[in-house]
């Protein structure tokens, strides 16, 4: 692989203005790609195979005139103080509001809180319920605002109006302050550890190629591919972080090779050949566990997978071949001050810089400290670490709905009106849809109705039960259970599991299927299945872990105590969820106002994409490490090798992701905002504290065994030589050669 990468290396510094050029076309084709698709929106989560997802199908064949998974809104309104929306004052405001509304585009129906009863015990609150022939994605932007002026014709009048519901859900839309404060951060932090303007801007300038054209192709696909916000998003999150990661490990490398006394394309050859090798290694794995997440069955997961996945896929390609070819363009600029001093006049071949000579540097002295004490230091960091994960225990995984919006929008302002006048759960309501296809008859229609509706009555925790609802064959029966408790409560999913329970013998008594769906209990579906998922999708990641390890390190204890880490970094990071989402803490600090349960993708989605990550870091400080051990360094010596030339770049480049991922967590999204917080902890944990303490402290403690790989092993397993060590055997050829020998590479037919 090396050689390989070598050559594709310096082909690109030669062809600067070729590979340039086809890279400024492929932005330029993705923007405008961009800017001519129609702007795609949200999509309703669904779970294939669960019963919920059953029941929305049936419901949509048994009552082709409605759609199951419509939008839907509610106008809740609230009379002015010591006043009943039951007034004739009122009520005038509250029918007009409505009125208005009648007959109005995508509407399927407006219903009367009058007639219907949705007036609470005071008087005080009312509501309506429209619901809409289209889904909430396909809203009209007219159809959007018919609600908005009822609403605000209904506050005109004197009442208080909110609009609850799923009609003015909106895409979440990048570019605020937090984000760009969080590239500012990875700038200054570029600037400090390449100490060269131009090396820094030449890391952003490809980052934000790579990603510009990631996110072209989401937006440009969001519409024939189903494509969210969320996806759109999260290419951005880890397009941004990794592809600044992988440019300054190969500017960083080059520089090291021209400091040596290296050619500027020998030099970008041999950094693409070393540190891109494990830039290769380190993105191959994140887009692995990234498309892998297609295995749990959720459209939505596997949507945000490939999205996610193929952002890191460009950050490589971009690094690997439009980063040495700016190499080219920039000269000598990219590198420091002190090695351009270093250049002879009128050569480009600078002098080997000499060792460094005075004070070690600060990876050197701490990389010492551990060689001295490694028992200390791996106690330290493992009990901290573990402390920092007992929270993660009490994980609770659900899905945000309005009561985890801001106060600031009506639609939680709306959940809390109706939590106050008809009971917390009432704004979860669950549907029970009754099949009887198997059965004849209206005397058996309605005797299997009214026992569903007696036994759904009969279970703890039920509110409210409502009148049956047939379909024009009347073989189906749809009726609606309001539970007592809060949607997102442990309470409210144990009485859909209760009603599962209980109309099970109806099911046995009748023939009828009996089936309990509604967005409270598909969220109750799909959080349980990822909870059943995350341990054997743990376990698919930590075994590829170990074995792609076991290839590059060429060693059986490296891979597990890796593995072992990755789990305390992200058993750390769920920690901190449960502290933040669930607990509260710091919440007020972060920007969040709700707590409630950790959204259900998250920790899936946060062990696929940390893995990759993680690796980053070991693979970057450990090749540096076993270079010098396959030389005939010691094992303490090579640890501290590893961090002389690593341990730097390995902390800017951590401090670069966790500012990226932390400028999304002032997004309004909880989704977003808990990815955004869970990646920062993760990798922060990961990096500086499982990477930079405790490998090197177990690392030192074993010694030589650290390094030990069974001979059977040593003849099946491929040596793909991440650290480059053909290239040390290397002649370089001439440029005729090299040239040729890359046109014969398939990377060059394409």
């Amino acid at each position: 692989m090396a050689t390989f990468l070598y050559r594709i290396g310096r082909w690109a510094f030669r062809r600067r203005r070729l590979v340039g050029g086809l890279w400024l076309g492929a932005l330029l084709l993705a923007v405008a790609a961009a800017a001519m698709a129609p702007g795609g929106e949200e999509e309703d989560l669904s779970m294939p195979g669960t019963e919920s997802q059953k029941a929305f199908d049936l419901l949509d064949e048994r009552f082709p005139q409605s759609n199951s998974q419509g939008a839907e809104a509610r106008l809740v309104f609230r009379a002015p103080d010591g006043q009943r929306v039951t007034a004739t004052e009122n009520k005038a405001a509250v029918e007009d509001a409505l009125g208005s509304l009648d007959g109005g585009g995508q509407v399927a129906s407006t219903t009367d809180p009058y007639t219907t009863g949705a007036v609470s015990e005071d008087g005080t609150i009312a509501y309506s319920t429209i619901t809409y022939t289209a889904d909430a994605v396909d809203l009209t932007g007219s159809t959007k605002s018919a609600l908005e002026d009822a609403a605000s014709q209904a506050r005109d009048a004197g009442l208080t109006v909110e609009i609850g519901g799923s009609a003015l859900d909106a895409e979440e839309e990048p570019g605020g302050t937090t984000e760009l404060i969080g590239v500012a951060v990875a700038a200054v932090v570029l600037v400090l550890a390449l100490g060269s303007l131009v090396a820094a801007g030449l890391s952003l300038l490809t980052a934000f190629t790579g990603v510009a054209i990631a996110f072209g192709l989401v937006s440009a696909l969001a519409v024939p591919l189903g494509l969210t916000s969320t996806v759109a998003i999260l290419a951005l999150m880890l397009g941004l972080a990794v592809g600044i990661d992988y440019a300054l490990f190969i500017t960083s490398r080059f520089r090291d090779e021209r400091a040596q006394g290296s050619e500027p394309e020998e030099a970008a050859g041999r950094a693409v050949g070393t540190a891109g090798s494990a830039v290769v290694f380190a993105g191959a794995t994140v887009v692995i566990a990234l498309a892998g997440l297609g295995v749990v069955g959720i459209p939505e997961l596997t949507k945000m997978g490939m999205g996610g996945a193929g952002a890191v896929a460009l950050a490589v390609l971009v690094a690997l071949t439009l980063v040495p070819a700016l190499f080219g363009f920039f000269g000598r600029r990219v590198l420091s001050r002190r090695i351009r001093k270093a250049t002879r006049p009128g050569s480009e071949r600078p002098h080997p810089m000499p060792a460094a000579a005075g004070r070690p540097g600060l990876g050197t002295r701490w990389a010492r400290l551990v060689l001295r004490r490694p028992v200390a230091v791996l106690m330290i960091a493992g009990i901290g670490l573990g402390a920092v994960a007992l929270p993660a225990l009490s994980l609770e995984l659900g899905l945000p709905g309005d009561e985890s919006k801001s106060v600031q929008t009506t639609q939680r302002r709306g959940y809390d009106l109706l939590s106050e006048g008809f009971g917390p759960g009432f704004n979860g309501p669950l549907t029970v849809v009754v099949d009887m296809s198997a059965s004849s008859g209206s005397a058996d229609t309605r005797a299997t109705t009214d026992l569903v509706v007696k036994t759904v009555e009969g279970v703890d925790g039920v509110a409210s039960v409502g009148d049956p609802v047939l379909s024009r064959t009347k073989d189906t029966a749809v009726l609606t259970a309001v539970p007592r408790t809060a949607p997102n409560s442990g309470e409210t999913k144990d009485l859909v599991h209760a009603i599962r329970g209980a109309v099970s013998g109806v099911e046995a008594d009748t023939g009828a299927a009996v089936l309990v769906t509604g967005t409270t209990a598909m969220n109750i579906d799909i959080s349980e299945a990822m909870s059943d998922a995350l341990v054997p999708y743990l376990t698919v990641v930590i075994g590829l872990a170990v074995l792609l390890l076991m290839v590059v390190f060429r060693s059986v204890l490296v891979p597990v105590k890796a593995a072992l880490g990755f789990l305390l970094s992200v058993g750390a990071a769920f920690g901190v969820l449960v502290a933040v989402f669930q607990w509260g803490w710091a919440a007020d600090l972060l920007g969040i106002e709700q707590t409630g349960p950790v959204m259900s993708l998250m920790p899936i989605l946060i062990i696929g994409i940390v893995f990759g990550l993680a690796m980053d870091y070991e693979v970057f400080l450990l090749t540096r490490m076993r270079e010098a051990y396959v030389h005939g360094a010691s094992p303490g010596e090579a640890i501290v090798s590893g961090f002389r030339h690593s341990g730097r770049v390995v902390a800017a480049a951590a401090i670069i992701m966790i500012s990226v991922f932390a400028g999304f967590v002032g997004m309004s999204s909880p989704t977003v905002q808990t990815m955004g917080v869970g990646l920062a902890a993760a990798v922060a944990f990961d990096a500086f504290v499982v990477r930079m303490a405790i490998a090197p402290a177990v690392l030192a403690l074993l010694g030589h065994r650290a390094w030990w790989l069974p001979r059977i092993l040593n003849r099946v397993l491929p040596n793909v030589d991440i650290e480059g060590e053909a290239l040390s055997r290397h002649v370089p050829g001439s440029a005729a050669e090299s040239d040729a020998a890359v046109r014969r590479l398939p990377v060059g037919r394409d």
